[in-house]
């Protein structure tokens, strides 16, 4: 169960209660002090081992199996619109090769920014596939014949929003702005589009509809949210490989002690990859990177991405395990494409 204001107010309201209609004993009912989550749980694209990522209903399952935080990485349409998915392109969890044959650039590809979001909304989420049209994850979700739709950020936290409501629930956003240099280079500012929705569905910096989290690889998206927006959401630099070509930006060396005390100008998190923190398993337990020490010396709160119950690391017997251990090891949070398996 997670603490809300009015649960914690109608706990003291009972304890006092209580005490006050107890005999003459001089003993005084203790209040049970409330204990808040040391560790959050944050459903990556949703509940993404189980539906398609990032559909509604990935979202509301990752709710209903009680995730702290819920993701949504963003991309833009042609339109300007920010919607919910993850990659630059279409082709990998969509069926836009059957819907728009032709609509793909010179490189074969179909990319999101290139559709209106009317148009994306006639095609259908798929489970992610390989180059070749394989399920990455052949035991998750493959029905194609079952419809999921793209949604767009503000139906996202309208979704959650109303979900707290009905439930009294607290449940957080963790949004990612994506690939901010490449949409500039399109001629389009993503961090804008998403400070604006932001705005109007009720996140500013007097106020936040619910817990909230910023995460971008990019160092100068991070750095204009309270620059340009002054806005002082908790803000989340995203590390990741050199090879990954996410940005020009050299991550190894933002992995060292020097590195990592130059986020703390700007960032309140550090969102590391589980390949650069676990080193492996020696006689059962873990063996960790220098990264996490580094983190803490400068007083960076870590997040771990991503836990996967169907691609754990040799030497890892489960989910639960390897959760287990981060926390032990001071990580802070997870993101998890199975947020029940705690």
């Amino acid at each position: 169960m997670k603490w809300t204001l009015g649960v914690a107010v109608g706990a003291l309201a009972w304890s006092l209660t209580t005490w006050a209609q107890a005999d003459n004993s001089t003993e005084q009912l203790a209040v049970e002090p409330i204990k808040l989550p040391t560790f959050i749980d944050i459903a990556h694209r949703g509940a993404s081992g189980y539906l398609p990522e990032h559909s509604q209903a990935a979202t509301v399952m990752a709710y209903a199996l009680g995730a702290d935080y819920i993701e949504q990485d963003i991309q833009l349409s042609r339109d300007g619109k920010a919607v919910v998915l993850h990659d630059v392109q279409l082709d990998a969890i969509s069926n836009v090769k059957e819907v728009f044959p032709e609509r793909h650039r010179p490189d074969g590809s179909y990319y999101v920014v290139d559709f209106t979001l009317n148009h994306l909304k006639q095609l259908k989420l798929t489970s992610r596939k390989e180059s070749d049209g394989q399920p990455r994850y052949p035991e998750r979700f493959q029905n194609d014949q079952v419809e999921f739709k793209i949604q767009t950020l503000a139906e996202s936290l309208n979704l959650i929003q109303e979900l707290n409501r009905v439930r009294g629930e607290d449940t957080g956003v963790y949004i990612e702005v994506k690939a901010a240099r490449w949409y500039r280079d399109q001629d389009y500012d993503p961090l804008a589009v998403v400070m604006n929705v932001l705005n109007k569905n009720g996140y500013s910096d007097k106020q936040q509809a619910t817990p909230i989290y910023l995460q971008s690889f990019d160092p100068e998206t991070l750095r204009r949210v309270k620059r340009e927006f002054h806005c002082d959401f908790p803000l989340v630099q995203l590390i990741a490989d050199n090879s990954w070509a996410e940005t020009p930006v050299d991550y190894d060396a933002l992995r060292t002690y020097a590195g990592m005390e130059s986020l703390t100008s700007y960032a309140d998190h550090v969102g590391l990859w589980l390949g650069h923190v676990l080193k492996g398993v020696k006689d059962g337990q873990p063996e960790w990177t220098d990264v996490l020490d580094n983190a803490k010396k400068v007083g960076l709160k870590v997040h771990v991405y991503t836990l996967r119950a169907d691609q754990l690391p040799e030497g890892v017997e489960s989910l639960k395990q390897l959760r287990g251990w981060l926390k032990e090891a001071g990580v802070e949070g997870v993101f998890s494409d199975f947020p029940d398996q705690k």
